[in-house]
């Protein structure tokens, strides 16, 4: 199989902050899974912190909710922590309407491995064509989805899983069409 061209893996138990050449903030969530971060990204209300909270009762870890700190590692990744703003006292912590700010799995630091703009009430496209986005240099793939469909937690575990093995994320018509006929075939 091909390589994936924004497939990157990173020890992140060993930052270099002195390498790192961009810091931007943004309004996003990001959890940690198996050490590759996903990034939520969409308006107050969006669902964020939602489906955070489900991705971390099934095992992944909190880096950031709310406001995420994106920093270019100097290697060519993209690293999310915890805004710089934010108190220490509040790592680990997520909003979770109706009940407040609770405690969750968390850790400091996540390699950003995929951009998820939240669109609640949209319909997926079957087929979307593949998408990427550019955050502080850095080229990532881009999914969209609805965060409250009860299947986006499976989906996100699934995109990254396709991810990590290089498949692409969104093969295309032309892939699909060609397995289908050797398939039927």
């Amino acid at each position: 199989m091909a390589e994936n061209p924004h497939r990157r893996v990173v020890d992140a138990t060993r930052p270099a902050p002195h390498e790192w050449t961009t810091m931007i903030e943004i309004h996003a969530t990001c959890v940690s899974i198996d050490g590759a971060g996903l990034l939520l990204r969409g308006p107050s209300g969006a669902g964020k912190s939602d489906l955070a909270l489900r991705l971390v009762d099934g095992g992944a870890h909190l880096v950031a909710d709310d406001r995420v700190l994106l920093s270019t590692d100097g290697r060519g990744n993209l690293m999310a922590t915890a805004s710089a703003g934010a108190p220490a006292n509040l790592a680990g912590l997520i909003e979770v309407r109706g009940l407040g700010i609770l405690p969750v799995p968390h850790i400091a630091m996540a390699p950003v491995a995929l951009l998820v703009d939240l669109r609640p009430g949209g319909a997926a496209e079957r087929l979307p064509p593949p998408s990427v986005t550019d955050l502080a240099g850095i080229r990532l793939p881009r999914l969209e989805l609805d965060p409250f469909h009860a299947s986006a937690p499976a989906f996100l575990r699934l995109a990254l899983r396709a991810w990590r093995e290089g498949h692409p994320l969104v093969p295309g018509e032309a892939p699909w069409q060609a397995a289908c006929g050797e398939i039927a075939g």
